[in-house]
């Protein structure tokens, strides 16, 4: 069967691969289309040091069922659309005994760790496998990268008393903007690209700052009375992000750290005292946070088509990573069709 797998840095194929056989577990589906993700851009690029090479990227999936195991619940039949969790949990570190699986020490997202999905075929543990009702297989491709940023809200406990700021307006932190709106906090998107910002405002964003061309600080000051938000979500990565986390997050508000820093990042530590902040990491996702951006997105009030900026066959993609490679603001999703 067909496969696009990285090959080496700045190489991308197409390659043939065996079809894989179910255990009794186990859930064979098809794949109609996978997202490419950041994290797979900085595959490509050499630069992500958690994945393994050459690799199969993908974990962001919409998909059908072929054929089921013999173990596998009634609940799960050929024919229905389905997204995957793609990750792994040992059952035996501290975040795994704690019930937080999603954080688990020794975890294998499906792209990264080890071969994803972005083939024709995949089969997985029958628990992997997430029903998706009516929404359609290339929208499913959405839902993980949302619940991301899902994920990020809950982590910050939002409650409809706080103000939020979510930095970085890419599909993660548009995830965080849906959730924290629907918890009923006002919510401040922050980016660089007006365009982006826009579409956060109709995804539930009550203010945009343009964190490139605005006095933030003056912004935020006037926005929140003069007392900061109380959460700010860190969805980009960058030394400057995080430190105005730090700076800009109220007395006593928290900080979610969700973006991964390609380099160290100093921080004025006596703001950590003295604030009495909340400094939280969010990694991944749970169930519940699949669960719920399905719900959101069966609602039908979510501006799908403005979220997938480009759909390519697989022969094309080599040339779209390139080609995003040097437009990075400019892209939510690239979805890659392999049915």
């Amino acid at each position: 069967m067909k496969a696009v797998q990285i090959t080496t840095p700045g190489k991308l194929e197409v390659v043939s691969i065996e079809k894989p056989q179910i255990k009794d577990n186990e859930v064979l589906v098809k794949l109609k289309y996978v997202g490419f993700c950041g994290s797979d851009l900085n595959t490509w690029r050499g630069r992500n040091a958690m994945a393994k090479m050459p690799v199969i990227p993908g974990h962001e999936v919409g998909a059908v069922i072929e054929a089921v195991g013999s173990q596998v619940p009634e609940t799960l039949k050929p024919g229905m659309t389905v997204t995957l969790n793609p990750y792994t949990n040992c059952g035996k570190c501290a975040s795994c005994r704690n019930g937080r699986v999603n954080a688990c020490q020794h975890n294998q997202t499906l792209g990264v760790q080890r071969d994803g999905a972005m083939s024709e075929y995949v089969a997985l543990p029958w628990e992997k496998i997430i029903p998706a009702g009516d929404i359609t297989p290339r929208d499913c491709a959405l839902i993980e990268p949302m619940s991301v940023g899902f994920h990020a809200v809950s982590r910050a406990e939002v409650t409809d008393i706080d103000v939020v700021m979510v930095i970085g307006c890419g599909m993660v932190g548009m995830g965080a903007i849906v959730r924290a709106a629907q918890r009923g906090a006002v919510v401040i998107a922050a980016d660089i690209d007006d365009e982006k910002l826009a579409l956060a405002k109709r995804m539930g964003a009550t203010y945009a700052v343009n964190t490139m061309n605005s006095d933030v600080h003056a912004r935020l000051e006037d926005i929140t009375s003069g007392y900061g938000p109380d959460v700010i979500i860190e969805a980009v990565g960058a030394p400057a992000t995080y430190q105005m986390a730090v700076n800009e997050v109220a007395f006593t508000g928290r900080v979610i750290c969700i973006g991964y820093s390609k380099s160290d990042v100093s921080f004025e530590t006596k703001l950590f005292v003295q604030k009495e902040l909340d400094i939280r990491g969010s990694r991944n996702a749970t169930p519940a946070d699949f669960r719920g951006v399905i719900r959101y997105l069966e609602r039908g009030t979510c501006p799908v088509d403005e979220l997938i900026t480009k759909i390519v066959k697989p022969e094309e993609t080599e040339e779209v990573m390139e080609w995003w490679d040097k437009n990075p603001g400019k892209v939510f999703r690239i979805l890659v069709e392999m049915k």
